[in-house]
């Protein structure tokens, strides 16, 4: 009877070993999907606090900050802002930093840009660059934010927009720009355009950055 005892045993042992096993594989499991990279796209018309926003969240979460003027400000001193030289090299520092970043080990990134919605152009960007990290299976976020154009015009003068985007110093230009745009474009969605995404829209008219920061991270649990 002794064979059979310590067959039980050995069975028992093997038994509780593949159930440790398994349950180690669901964790590991669990765990990767917790690290799963995000993708914020923050947009909405000029001034409106998308940098600003996206220096609150990078504050409060692991994502890395790309602002749209990071490529602006860096080409500008070379290129006119609508020469073909700026806007070719403008696009190919993006997509090639959201290539690297959407293959990286990177918690994610959190991008802003004046989408003008009316724009194929825009879109077709847009669309790309979700495209570069839904395919490395990263979750996409859209962030849009809205504001009373009265409000923009006094962000536009703030320091920490100077600060970070000097060729927004002229004032006269940059407040033009600001209403021009809100004029021929559409910068904000009216319906349910995103109703299929993963998307938030927040009027930030009387909302502070890092308020703003802690609702976005709370609807994606960022």
């Amino acid at each position: 009877m002794f064979w059979v005892f310590s067959l039980i045993r050995l069975y028992l042992w093997i038994s509780s070993g593949y159930q440790r096993g398994v349950q180690l594989q669901n964790n590991l499991k669990i765990s990767v999907e917790n690290l799963k990279m995000n993708f914020v796209i923050i947009f909405g018309p000029l001034a409106v606090g998308k940098m600003t926003v996206g220096q609150e969240l990078e504050k409060i979460t692991d994502l890395k900050l790309f602002h749209n003027h990071m490529t602006i400000e860096l080409i500008l001193p070379y290129f006119d802002i609508q020469s073909l030289s700026f806007k070719k090299l403008r696009n190919a520092f993006r997509i090639l930093m959201f290539e690297e970043v959407a293959k990286s080990k990177l918690a994610g990134l959190i991008f802003t840009y004046v989408w003008m919605l009316d724009s194929e152009k825009d879109c077709k960007f847009i669309d790309t660059i979700v495209q570069i990290f839904e395919k490395e299976n990263a979750t996409v976020c859209f962030v849009e934010l809205e504001a009373s154009s009265e409000v923009r015009i006094k962000r536009n003068r703030s320091p920490n927009r100077l600060k970070h985007k000097l060729s927004k110093n002229n004032f006269k230009t940059s407040e033009k720009e600001l209403l021009d745009t809100d004029l021929k474009h559409t910068l904000n969605s009216s319906k349910n355009e995103f109703k299929v995404y993963n998307h938030i829209k927040i009027n930030n008219t009387n909302l502070s950055a890092d308020s703003v920061a802690k609702i976005i991270s709370e609807r994606f649990d960022l």
